[in-house]
């Protein structure tokens, strides 16, 4: 039997996610993007967190009541060659508002952007690589300038990544999500989130499943290790 096509009794769905796929979370600041999830679907298997967030000691407490297991350590732009990552590929790879931390006064804007740019294509080399046949991809971003010049369709296609939907992202949609900020004396802030979409993508030649895979698994990676100045900002 195929993997598309299968909802299945008693799927639960948040948004463009269900308790029925594999999800890989990368860049949950204090994992409330995880938590909106596990509560939803009733279960957090396999999810992956740390972090130096003031809310995020409770929030992996209840998640490893739900069933969560944690990782440490994990550079999202070498995450495919995890001890524990290396061996599963995931229904849905997600990861939210990526940046690469806040760098001294006299940095450019044009060098922060590639600082984000080279996170970006590093994620999407190694999350391709974590991908179950007809999985996804998602980014959520902010659009409009500068974070246009990030160029994340270009950026994909450079891993064999096609985008397949941009759509939307409404913080309503994930009850008891906070955006935090990447790095600096204000991390455990939000930030304002203005206007941002969720970018799709699946592997070139392959077409997306129908929103239904076979493993119940949520995950989140911890302590993405990109940069002194980027630790503890990744979820499984």
């Amino acid at each position: 039997m195929t993997r598309r096509g299968r909802k299945g009794k008693g799927t639960k769905w948040l948004k463009h996610y269900s308790s029925a796929q594999s999800i890989l979370i990368v860049g949950d600041g204090d994992f409330s993007f995880s938590m909106a999830l596990a509560t939803a679907f009733g279960s957090g298997a396999n999810l992956a967190l740390i972090c130096k967030y003031t809310e995020a000691e409770s929030n992996v407490m209840e998640l490893k009541i739900m069933g969560a297991t944690v990782l440490h350590g994990v550079n999202a732009k070498k995450m495919k060659s995890h001890t524990y990552l290396k061996t599963r590929q995931f229904d849905r790879i997600v990861f939210n508002f990526p940046h690469a931390g806040f760098k001294a006064k006299d940095y450019k804007e044009v060098q922060m952007v590639n600082l984000h740019k080279v996170l970006v294509k590093g994620f999407l080399a190694n999350a391709r690589c974590l991908l179950h046949p007809y999985g996804e991809i998602h980014i959520s971003h902010k659009i409009g300038y500068p974070y246009d010049e990030w160029n994340l369709e270009q950026l994909a296609s450079e891993s064999s990544l096609t985008m397949i939907k941009k759509v939307r992202f409404q913080k309503q949609d994930y009850p008891g999500y906070n955006q935090k900020r990447g790095d600096g004396a204000k991390c455990n802030r939000s930030f304002p989130l203005g206007a941002c979409c969720t970018f799709k993508f699946c592997i070139e030649s392959e077409e997306p499943e129908d929103e239904t895979p076979l493993v119940c698994l949520v995950a989140a990676l911890a302590n993405v290790n990109l940069s002194q100045s980027h630790r503890n900002y990744v979820t499984v």
